[in-house]
């Protein structure tokens, strides 16, 4: 049964997953918590994890949740339910744009979904950086984690300011790491 459900839930997450990675991060965190999966301390390794490895966020996270709950089995099929809704889509994309592209709700449609994106991963954003920075038990503030926090935005803004394009993100996380390293 958890091998149905693994499939069910990660499929429903690759259908709604709208925005990418950061924009399924909400559904991703709804979907194992409410199924008992994991819990917010296992959730938050889970996504730090899926983003540090090579490959989307969703399937290194449905990849890791299906091996966790299920092993190779369940690995593949929560990584088959969260891409099988893209591989669909990516289908049937031609034959609709050629048909639709220029339909007048369809371009309403989507100019109304890119400011609910931006609210979910700007959300969501912010509820990673809370739950980071605070312990579990929600009554211990991490200095240290704030100060890594600012120091990575503060060197994000100076690059651009001075090179006129955003910093790699792999310069970011290498930079991060050597900062955990020396203060953590």
């Amino acid at each position: 049964m958890i091998i149905l459900e693994l499939f069910l839930q990660f499929l429903k997450i690759g259908a709604f997953a709208f925005g990418g990675a950061y924009g399924a991060i909400p559904l991703i965190r709804e979907t194992v918590l409410s199924m008992g999966w994991m819990n917010e301390a296992q959730l938050m390794n889970l996504l730090g994890i899926s983003e540090s490895t090579p490959g989307p966020i969703m399937v290194n996270a449905a990849t890791m949740t299906g091996f966790d709950q299920a092993g190779i089995p369940g690995a593949l099929v929560a990584t088959l339910g969260v891409i099988l809704p893209s591989f669909l889509i990516m289908l049937i994309i031609p034959y609709l744009q050629k048909r639709w592209a220029g339909h007048k709700v369809i371009r309403m449609a989507m100019r109304g979904i890119k400011p609910c994106l931006a609210g979910i991963i700007i959300a969501t954003g912010i509820h990673l950086f809370i739950q980071i920075v605070t312990s579990s038990d929600q009554k211990t503030f991490d200095w240290k984690i704030l100060l890594i926090t600012a120091v990575l935005i503060a060197v994000s803004v100076l690059f651009r300011k001075n090179k006129q394009k955003p910093i790699s993100p792999i310069l970011l996380i290498l930079l991060s790491a050597i900062i955990g390293m020396l203060f953590l």
